[in-house]
């Protein structure tokens, strides 16, 4: 029985390592070209997709170091669809790279660490799941072997992780010195508002701000982004910080309870912070890798008003709004992706005219920047309307109408791409994108994503039904 519940409880880990093996056998195997390899590996990921539909038990393992929920399977499971549009729409670029296999290998392993720090129960899984999903994406940002950029890219991305790794292993120490545990359900019992529990707390909270970028742990980010390759980019955007936000939120919910009036501050005044400094220098940026970069740490300031509500609706608002954020995102970066790969261009400049000889991508990234913007009736309206009156519970209505403000700052510099797009004049604008089969079916899932998100409603409230057990 003890097996049989191993194995169930462990499928999507088992999975993913799974995969990993194959990859491996692959390698080791007879030559293939490049594009089956992709074949092979695209249907891979969309089973091991169509895998976490399959109902499974709830419960832990290993003297609760390991859990899961139907909340947490679903978790994973968005971030199975993420990495499996990422590599559809990286078809371009893989398919004449020379180390595919490889690429794949880290970005599974990153991805098998994200599950584990997802389901931790205890603070020495946590670091582990942590490191795991770290170190592979440090290399993967070097990827792009011919690059300088992209070298410092993976310089500048394993010297903030080290740092902000530092810190949470210096806050567990101190958690676990006056508390004498490390598991997640006994030590609400001992935090006691203590000086060094406190600045434990604080030290926790500087780490994760690090990973997910918020103002003022957030300079690292542009500079990984633009030097990393756009698959890198897409998955430390999107895969990365949805996984540490999840696990964030679960510890501030389910560990630091006590801690909750202190905690409560701490995240308004990083979001204030996070929403006006990503929209001000989201203003400025001229590369559209950059540009998304500070547009993504805008997003993680409304994430932070959502969740600093502490209640079954700011979790089920920062699920709701990860999934949107996924479509919305890739779908943006799949764009990008595809004139990357075929012109190397990158800047906003370069997308006048663009239009004229590529109207379908055209729709597909307007699309995306109005759902990333807010504009109704696209989803990411609906997703930050949720976050906002997550984050209103407490009677805070001035720090709503600041950051309803700073969305109508953030429509100038969405708008500004999409009239660069439309409306600006280029007397050699882009040659037609040819659009290979995956990366069109990719964009169709986000397209469908960002449309259908917001008028099923079925949705949000599947997910709220969810976060109960929470």
């Amino acid at each position: 029985m003890m097996i049989n519940n191993f194995f169930i409880l462990l499928r999507q880990e088992l999975l993913i390592s799974a995969l990993i093996f194959i990859l491996l056998f692959i390698k080791l195997g007879k030559d293939r070209s490049n594009e089956s390899i992709l074949h092979i590996i695209n249907l891979l990921l969309c089973l091991n997709f169509a895998a976490g539909f399959v109902p499974m038990l709830e419960g832990a393992l290993f003297n609760s170091m390991f859990a899961t929920s139907k909340l947490i399977v679903l978790e994973k499971n968005i971030l199975n669809l993420a990495i499996l549009i990422i590599s559809m729409q990286s078809y371009a670029w893989l398919k004449s790279h020379q180390h595919v296999i490889e690429f794949y290998i880290l970005l599974l392993t990153s991805l098998l660490g994200m599950f584990f720090l997802i389901s931790s129960g205890n603070l020495l899984m946590f670091y582990l799941g942590l490191e795991m999903s770290t170190i592979p994406l440090a290399a993967a940002a070097n990827f792009d072997l011919t690059k300088r950029q992209s070298s410092e890219a993976a310089f500048k991305l394993i010297i903030s992780s080290a740092f902000s790794s530092s810190l949470l292993l210096l806050g567990i120490s101190f958690l676990y010195g006056t508390t004498s545990t490390l598991i997640f359900n006994e030590l609400p019992v001992h935090l006691i508002y203590s000086p060094l529990q406190i600045f434990a707390f604080i030290l926790f909270v500087s780490g994760f701000a690090f990973k997910i970028s918020a103002v003022p742990f957030h300079l690292w980010t542009a500079d990984v982004y633009e030097g990393a390759p756009v698959a890198v980019t897409s998955f430390l955007s999107v895969i990365s910080k949805a996984a540490v936000l999840f696990t964030f939120t679960a510890l501030l919910y389910k560990v630091f309870t006590p801690m909750a009036s202190m905690w409560y501050v701490i995240l308004i005044l990083l979001a204030l912070v996070t929403i006006l400094i990503g929209n001000l220098f989201a203003l400025r940026q001229e590369n559209l890798k950059r540009f998304l970069a500070f547009s993504s740490i805008a997003q993680v300031g409304f994430i932070l008003i959502g969740i600093s509500g502490s209640s079954q609706q700011g979790f089920s608002s920062l699920v709701y709004f990860i999934i949107i954020y996924v479509f919305s995102n890739l779908a943006a970066f799949g764009v990008l992706s595809l004139v990357s790969a075929v012109t190397g261009k990158e800047n906003i400049h370069d997308f006048k005219g663009f239009y004229k000889n590529n109207p379908t991508l055209s729709w597909v990234i307007t699309i995306a920047l109005f759902s990333l913007a807010g504009v109704p009736p696209t989803a990411g309206f609906f997703g930050k309307l949720f976050l906002l009156m997550s984050g209103a519970a407490n009677g805070n209505y001035w720090i709503i109408a600041f950051a309803a403000f700073n969305m109508v700052i953030s429509f100038y510099y969405y708008l500004k791409v999409v009239k660069a797009i439309f409306m600006d004049e280029n007397e050699t604008p882009l040659q037609t994108i040819p659009i290979p089969t995956y990366p069109k079916v990719a964009m169709f899932i986000c397209v469908a994503g960002i449309i259908l998100t917001s008028f099923v409603t079925y949705i949000y409230d599947y997910i709220q039904s969810l976060s109960i057990s929470l």
